[in-house]
């Protein structure tokens, strides 16, 4: 494996692993925060920390370079307020999610969008491999599994992630569409910008936080906003530069793995047997998703 290839796989796991653990910490949250007040906090502290970034990054640019980047602020700030909401929506979501579901669960249910995504992209006339049909299969059954009880029901939580999962589909399309005509990390900065606006307000107008949840959270809130939001985006685009994206697409989506094995190891989280039989049709469905085509190879 080429030095270039094995850093971009170890940024790709390391990404993974902060992704996956913060489910842990936004557990933690939940258990003093709102989930609005919550998403607003780590959402500030991600956007200071990408300011800051794209002010390093800009500054090594070259006068001639800057304008090439992000072609127009008004194709930026669209970006930015679309991203960003299907971004906060999501985040409520998963965070209000996680009042009643485990972190476990939680991470193995949102990695249901790397199957949702090239489904998706039937609307936007790509073809679907058949690979991708099974692999929906599995993830079906792996969720019957995972979320309905022996009396047919849902758990609210689970749910809620589910929900977030279809969210984080066209959030991860629109960055898709827009990360080709202005600059990643600022569309990330501005996404986290809407993110806060829009988190802070909602929960300004629905919810009560207290200072003292606010501080008893202080740890899993700094984890999530400048590790999980901050630091993980930012790996992210250094492990897809130039790398394959199916390989990488496939080493990030090991954040499912890692928040079961985070809840475990951390809060004590135990699943049923039913519940990780589905975890593994979880996991299988996201795995063959991301196979190559034997038609395109």
């Amino acid at each position: 494996m080429k030095q270039g290839s094995l850093r971009s796989s170890a940024y790709a796991v390391l990404t993974a692993f902060i992704w996956g653990t913060a489910f842990v910490a936004q557990s933690v949250g939940a258990e003093h925060v709102p989930p609005l007040a919550f998403n607003a906090a780590r959402s500030v502290i991600a956007f200071v920390f990408l300011l800051v970034l794209c002010a390093v990054m800009r500054s090594g640019r070259r006068k001639g370079q800057a304008a090439s980047v992000t072609r127009s602020r008004k194709d930026l700030l669209l970006g930015g307020f679309w991203c960003g909401l299907t971004l906060g929506l999501a985040s409520f979501l998963q965070q209000k999610g996680l009042d009643t579901t485990s972190p476990g669960k939680a991470g193995f249910i949102t990695a249901l969008y790397i199957v949702l995504v090239p489904i998706f992209g039937i609307f936007l006339k790509k073809r679907v491999p058949k690979a991708v049909w099974v692999s929906v299969l599995l993830a079906v059954t792996g969720l019957y599994c995972l979320c309905i009880t022996e009396s047919f029901t849902i758990a609210p939580g689970d749910l809620c992630v589910m929900l977030c999962a279809f969210v984080f589909t066209a959030q991860i399309l629109l960055v898709d569409h827009f990360v080709t005509v202005v600059d990643g990390v600022e569309l990330s900065c501005c996404q986290f910008f809407f993110v806060t606006a829009f988190s802070l307000i909602g929960s300004l107008l629905f919810e009560h936080p207290t200072w003292v949840g606010l501080t008893m959270a202080a740890g899993a809130i700094l984890y999530a906003g400048l590790l999980s939001s901050g630091v993980g985006y930012t790996l992210q685009i250094l492990a897809q530069k130039g790398s394959n994206p199916t390989v990488i697409s496939l080493l990030l989506s090991l954040e499912s793995v890692f928040a079961t094995i985070s809840g475990a190891a951390i809060l004590g989280d135990r699943l049923s047997g039913r519940e990780y039989f589905g975890c593994a049709l979880m996991l299988a469905a996201v795995v063959l998703a991301q196979l190559p085509d034997r038609k395109k190879a």
